[in-house]
């Protein structure tokens, strides 16, 4: 099933459906970063949803089609139901895949699909040889490498990376994110023409990274209160 899905996502450029469809998001505008801190700060909680709206995620989505990951990540959004008020989308990050394709996917969990898929650079400590994989986790300060775990956005704010948004860490394997200041952030080293020139993109600090030009339009979808979950199978 991890190898079909790699081709789906090489193959769709990872706008895909969790059905036989392919989904296209719609591009959002990048906007500045005071406007997207105000209309983050202006979102109103969403109620839950119920666990029978979580179940009907599951069973949506053909097995061989869905990521592998997401029972995990639906699982995490059930077991930190009271820190995460807003579980109508979540966005899940697959470290089995390389840094050259998109690997962080925004799920849409009522209707069982993903909605895009992005770019997300891992830990430098994570890939000490700068292959493109994921190589190991780590909670440790001073590490620079990526968490495994379930994350719930929080505050967004105006930083060295411009437009960010802090995450607070929900596991044992990542409740040290605060500390770490691991946050959601643009970066210029998350830039596909890098994939031309050298296979991957570049490495963060152990911060999901993402295209500089996508960073309004995410934390716009994801907002406060979301789960971010991360994680790898092999």
């Amino acid at each position: 099933m991890l190898e079909k899905y790699r081709e789906q996502v090489l193959d769709s450029g990872s706008h895909m459906q969790l059905t036989r469809r392919h989904f296209v998001g719609a591009a959002l505008a990048a906007t500045a970063g005071a406007s997207a801190i105000s209309v983050l700060a202006a979102a109103r909680p969403m109620p839950p949803v119920p666990p029978a709206a979580l179940a009907q995620a599951r069973a949506h989505v053909r097995q061989d089609e869905r990521p592998p990951l997401l029972d995990e990540a639906l699982a995490a959004l059930d077991s930190h139901s009271r820190q995460v008020a807003r579980r109508d989308r979540l966005a899940l990050v697959d470290f089995d895949l390389t840094s050259r394709l998109p690997r962080m996917h925004l799920v849409d969990v009522e209707g069982g699909r993903i909605e895009r898929s992005l770019l997300v650079a891992h830990g430098s400590g994570s890939d000490p040889s700068a292959t493109g994989m994921l190589r190991r986790f780590s909670n440790d300060p001073g590490s620079n490498a990526s968490s495994r775990g379930a994350f719930v956005t929080a505050t967004a704010y105006y930083g060295k990376h411009g437009l960010s948004q802090r995450l607070m860490g929900l596991d044992p394997t990542n409740n040290r994110a605060l500390e770490r200041a691991i946050v959601l952030h643009g970066a210029q080293y998350v830039d596909p023409a890098l994939i031309a020139s050298q296979g991957r993109i570049g490495r963060s600090q152990g911060c999901f990274a993402v295209e500089p030009g996508e960073i309004a339009a995410l934390m716009e979808q994801l907002g406060e209160g979301r789960l971010i979950y991360a994680s790898k199978l092999v």
